[in-house]
């Protein structure tokens, strides 16, 4: 299955991420405007409020994984964005340092952890502290299979660590489960059969493409991020990151239908044919 993120995609993210001027940035008053806000305390709130805004929330996890500079100026500005987290889709959580760490980039984690970020077992594995994922292991025996965000396993996150990472890395190939399980393999004729654009609704975003690059098969609400699928056979999958989800393919009447199930939610969206 998917184990990274490539460099493309995590550019095509960061092109969702508003500028951080345009979020906190603060407009100097003139005296006269000072003056008439004198007398009225009250100032304008959003529904939001106290909550961060969303679109910061969501550059920050963004350039965790690959920009300091920027994550730096961010937290500068908004010291508790050292803690922040973002949902790609699904309840695929995904935090700045979990970012930092299955990227394993070393001066990012290590950045946002000085600066408040709760370290994790992703966070240690990548930077090679081996006793503490030990410690892990022995208080919670099979931990080493839990999957990081967009399902990255733990073998990844040490692999991507580096040299510095190795004597994880070894310590966790002895151990069962802490790799990546091995993906269904799509055929021509099931890729042939799930691929198109699938209708929600009549608005523009209620459209999803599915869509097949090198054997691996992306979900993709219009305007939104593509989420990779991972293949269980027999034309169903789940997205990365979000185990329990599935979207599946069927045809009904002579219409391929995919079916997405997310706990109590059940979707059904018809293949827009093509004349």
């Amino acid at each position: 299955m998917l184990n990274t993120w490539s460099r493309r995609s995590l550019l095509k993210i960061s092109t969702f991420a508003v500028p951080l001027f345009a979020l906190v940035r603060k407009r100097e008053l003139s005296g006269a405007e000072m003056s008439n806000t004198q007398n009225d305390s009250r100032q304008p709130v959003t529904d939001l409020f106290p909550t961060q805004a969303p679109e910061l929330v969501r550059e920050m996890v963004t350039v965790a994984h690959f920009d300091l500079n920027r994550v730096k100026e961010l937290v500068e500005a908004r010291p508790s964005l050292a803690c922040a987290a973002w949902d790609w889709g699904f309840g695929d959580w995904e935090s700045a340092l979990g970012a930092a760490s299955h990227m394993g980039n070393r001066p990012i984690a290590e950045y946002l952890i000085s600066k408040g970020a709760r370290p994790s077992l992703f966070s240690a594995t990548m930077l090679g502290q081996l006793e503490v994922v030990k410690g892990f292991v022995a208080a919670q025996p099979s931990v080493q299979s839990i999957r990081g965000p967009h399902s990255i396993s733990l073998l990844a996150h040490a692999k991507a660590g580096g040299e510095a990472a190795r004597p994880v890395y070894e310590f966790l190939k002895t151990l069962g489960g802490a790799d990546a399980e091995p993906q269904v393999a799509v055929s021509e004729e099931d890729a042939a059969a799930v691929r198109g654009t699938y209708i929600l609704g009549v608005g523009a975003s209620q459209q999803i493409d599915v869509t097949l690059d090198r054997g691996q098969v992306t979900w993709t609400r219009k305007g939104a991020i593509g989420r990779p699928l991972f293949h269980l056979g027999n034309r169903a999958f789940y997205p990365c990151g979000a185990a329990a989800v599935r979207i599946s393919f069927a045809e009904t009447a002579g219409t391929m239908v995919m079916t997405i199930s997310d706990a109590d939610s059940v979707l059904k969206a018809p293949r827009r044919e093509t004349k």
